[in-house]
């Protein structure tokens, strides 16, 4: 028995058909059920509160654990507190009597939604005092506490907020909790001066006097009030902290006794309501076009920003505008798609509120409407998008440009330095003086230089197409090299015409002369293509190349060798035409024959071939090596860029694709509450941000590739733009989704939609969604209106109603209605919201029905804010009962739901 009584009492509590689980408050714990002083205020206080109401039936108790035993006491005071008349009770005096009579009395109780939980019939025949005490204080809560509400808050919560209410205005008043708040007296003396300021002298209290206090609220109470003293100034103030639920019981009497002063309190919180609504509306609006003005304005200035297509000179001047380029898409547009975000979350939010207020719906001013900013960023885009792809068509054609152009300065002097002289050597008139064998050896020299000259010509046509590709690709020095090609190709027709001019001279003088050196002239015929094959060797191994993956360097290398094992055969060649010489040394030598000079058929000298061998194959064939092989390896660093890249490029599309797929299900599929769909769905957000490392690698990534000029990745398929696009979006659409959840629990609230109710709604809407695209046609929509019970058949009058019914879910005529609008539709038909015509009746209640209200009333009844609020925007009352300072409640009412103008 003793660890009975020793249990906590616990019992269920059931309210508008769904059970609350409820424990008593901590002090119905083990330690304070043994506090004589809690027990003793309990008795005196439930036994008070018992005789409040045992008087109206004739009756009362004395001792509170005994005089219910028989259950007769008890049956009869659950009739007078509820109203109803409970089963004819047993007058036998058996014990069996007695628990039947109990039971009775506690079936009624649990019938009232009540479920009783160690507290059984025997226990309180048998005088239980701690089961009686458990038992009387759930009749308390149940028939004097439970239906005490105040602004959404119920039973102790609603009574605890009332006293703060009431006593708010009080100095030293503090209501915090139902015990040590109460000690002083001075919050029961401000409660009865709120409602009956002639009965108490409130000024004069002290402090520091609890007793006093204490004593003069419960005399007055008893006395005008018809509250009878219930509690003992002595026990309260000598008890470190008084019993909660005597406290409790005793101010809910002083609650019942003000009850009708709570209408004009309803009718204040009402118009608070309704005008924090407004408020808060007005606030968002404003919000909506500063941060649309502000976006627009920078989508204002960034669009001729990337509209400019003004080319630059140079490399460098062109890789600082992509570096600018790059600074704007990872700093200062990532910040703005945010806001663009935001800004459509917090349209959505605000016509979901002023929908869910009965207000009309929020029209942006001109030009900051959501399609325009959709609109004004759909052109940023474009303009981003084309900006990117000519700041690299640009960077490849300067590179192109670049290496054109040095390949044109290089041939051209190449050229330059081989034709010095050569008009002088042309235009000398040598033959007139020379003899037969020089006569000789000077056409054949002439031969070897047609020779020579024929050998360059590829050299002066490839000069002329790098001049013309130069043009084409409009190189900004165009003019310069227009004029050196034009200087070459000039002195070319005139070397041939002196050329052609010099030849016919010495075949005139040929048919004079008739000696020849065979030996010097099979020198130079040998010389001069070996020299010309030296020349165009030397002139390739210096050749500037440009290779834009392994395959095409590695086809270089191949060529390179190819060109390395010809050498061999070319050094045979190189030592029989150095053998040539020597020969004609050793004839001269052998024969004692005296040189004249150098072999009059050419200027090739067996040393200016040793020397330009000795280049080739000491110092240009190395170079050439060193310098593919640098090549290969910045191409292989290349390739490996462009895997590196494609292995998170590849993981991370898919990712985001199936991202993409799995809040769409989401978004359809009815998992749980909206509560726990909305933790999910942010659960899923946060995973998805904390995915953002990633793709900023990616980011670093795709730098590197396009530091290093890598316009093509065979790889993957995917690009960074597309990435990008795909992760925008991506966190655009969980953030709308969240959107969507967030505005329907304010709907569900508003509206007090059940989770039931929210489930067949979402149940009807997806069997009609038949391609899951989130939103009914026309057609699916009157579908799932008839399977609703609508009648909006094929016929005249079913049209009509169903042309009302898109009127409403869908005022743009776009065709679709959404998820928002269909449960907007059915909170409308299913439920009530406030009202002009309720608003107008709360001000008559506040005016003591009058037509009008005064700035007065309104300061009195209003916290200041909404007062001032509403004194600011009544127009003076006209009519013929207007007093000085009368307000028009009435119209301004009516503009608050844009029935007219505020």
């Amino acid at each position: 028995l003793r660890e009975q009584l020793l249990q906590p009492y616990f019992f269920w509590f059931s309210s508008g058909g769904q059970q609350t689980y409820m424990e008593q408050e901590n002090d119905w714990d083990r330690d304070l059920l043994l506090d004589p002083a809690w027990e003793k205020q309990q008795r005196k206080t439930f036994t008070a509160w018992c005789n409040s109401h045992l008087r109206k039936a004739g009756t009362q108790i004395e001792n509170i654990e005994e005089d219910f035993r028989d259950g007769l006491k008890l049956m009869l005071l659950l009739e007078v507190i509820s109203g109803e008349r409970l089963p004819k009770p047993e007058r036998g005096k058996m014990r069996v009597h007695k628990i039947n009579n109990v039971n009775k009395a506690l079936d009624f109780i649990a019938s009232k939604g009540v479920k009783l939980v160690s507290i059984g019939a025997e226990e309180i025949v048998d005088g239980n005092a701690k089961m009686t005490l458990g038992m009387i204080w759930t009749i308390i809560l149940r028939f004097a506490i439970q239906d005490i509400s105040v602004e959404e808050t119920s039973a102790k919560e609603g009574l605890l907020l009332w006293c703060q209410r009431k006593t708010a205005p009080y100095k030293n008043v503090n209501v915090q909790n139902f015990h040590i708040s109460w000690k002083d007296g001075l919050a029961f003396n401000a409660l009865i001066h709120r409602h009956r300021p002639e009965l108490i002298d409130y000024d004069k209290l002290r402090k520091d006097d609890p007793v006093t206090n204490l004593n003069n609220a419960f005399e007055v109470a008893e006395r005008y009030l018809d509250i009878p003293k219930m509690l003992d100034a002595e026990d309260i103030v000598g008890t470190l902290r008084p019993d909660e639920k005597a406290i409790m019981t005793y101010v809910s009497c002083f609650y019942h006794a003000f009850s009708g002063a709570q209408k004009a309190e309803t009718a204040a919180n009402r118009i608070c309501k309704v005008l924090a609504v407004n408020q808060e509306n007005e606030h968002l609006m404003e919000d909506y076009e500063k941060l649309a003005s502000d976006l627009l304005e920078w989508i204002r200035r960034t669009i001729p920003w990337l509209e400019n297509r003004a080319p630059e000179k140079t490399m460098t001047e062109m890789q600082q505008k992509l570096e600018d380029f790059r600074d704007y898409r990872r700093v200062h547009k990532p910040p703005k798609v945010q806001e663009k975000c935001q800004l459509e979350i917090n349209f959505n939010t605000l016509q979901t509120k002023l929908r869910l207020s009965n207000r009309p719906a929020f029209m942006p001013s001109e030009g900051r409407m959501v399609s325009d900013i959709n609109g004004a960023w759909h052109k940023l885009e474009g303009a981003e998008k084309g900006y990117e792809e000519w700041l690299l068509n640009e960077i490849r054609r300067l590179e192109r440009l670049d290496h054109l152009a040095e390949k044109f300065r290089q041939k051209a002097a190449i050229h330059e330095s081989w034709t010095d002289g050569k008009e002088a050597m042309l235009t000398q008139k040598d033959y007139e003086t020379a003899s037969l064998s020089e006569i000789k050896a000077l056409l054949k020299k002439h031969e070897a230089f047609e020779s020579d000259l024929a050998a360059h010509q590829d050299r002066v046509e490839q000069i002329a197409a790098i001049a013309q590709e130069l043009n084409e690709l409009d190189y900004y020095d165009s003019p310069s090299v227009n004029a050196r090609c034009q200087k070459i190709c000039e002195q070319w027709d005139a070397l041939g015409s002196l050329t052609q001019s010099r030849r016919e001279s010495l075949e005139r003088t040929e048919k004079q002369l008739e000696s020849i050196d065979e030996l010097y002239l099979e020198y130079a015929k040998r010389a001069a293509p070996f020299n010309n094959w030296m020349e165009g060797a030397m002139e390739d191994l210096q050749d500037m190349f440009i290779v834009h993956n392994i395959e095409e360097i590695q086809g270089l290398i191949t060529a390179h060798d190819q060109f390395k094992s010809t050498l061999p055969e070319a050094n045979k060649e190189r030592e029989a035409i150095q053998a040539i010489q020597a020969e004609v040394q050793k004839i001269a030598q052998y024969n004692g024959i005296k040189l004249a000079g150098n072999n009059p058929y050419t200027t090739i000298t067996p040393q200016s071939i040793d020397k330009k061998w000795e280049k080739v194959r000491s110092q240009l064939v190395p170079q050439r090596d060193q310098a593919l092989q640098e090549e290969l390896a910045r191409q292989q660093s290349n390739d490996h860029l462009r895997r590196q890249f494609a292995n998170q490029a590849n993981m991370i599309g898919p990712w985001i694709q199936n991202k993409m797929a799995e809040i769409g299900r989401i978004s359809i599929e009815m998992n749980g509450t909206l509560e726990d769909q909305l933790t999910h769905l942010r659960q899923y957000e946060q995973s998805i941000i904390e995915y953002k490392p990633n793709i900023d690698q990616l980011e670093g990534d795709h730098q590197l590739i396009q530091e290093a000029l890598i316009f093509d990745n065979k790889y993957t398929a995917y690009t960074m733009e597309h990435l990008r696009v795909g992760w925008e979006q991506l966190l655009t659409t969980i953030a709308r989704t969240i959107n969507e959840i967030e505005n329907q629990i304010l709907t569900r609230d508003a509206k007090g939609i059940s989770q039931e109710q929210l489930h067949e709604y979402r149940t009807s809407f997806n069997h009609f969604d038949k391609d899951h695209s989130g939103v009914l046609q026309a057609e699916e929509f009157k579908a799932c209106l008839i399977s609703l019970g609508y009648d909006v058949e094929n016929n005249k009058q079913g049209d009509a109603e169903f042309a009302r019914i898109m009127g409403i879910v869908d005022p743009n005529n776009s065709g679709a209605v959404t998820f928002q609008a269909f449960i907007d539709f059915m909170s409308r038909e299913t439920t009530d919201t406030d009202t002009a015509d309720q608003v107008i009746a709360s001000f008559k209640i506040l005016a003591g029905d009058k037509n009008y209200i005064t700035a007065e009333e309104l300061r009195r009844e209003l916290p200041p804010d909404q007062a001032e609020y509403c004194i600011a925007r009544m127009a003076p009352y006209t009519g013929p009962d207007a007093v000085q300072g009368a307000l028009d409640y009435m119209s301004f009412s009516t503009a608050l739901y844009g029935e007219s103008d505020l």
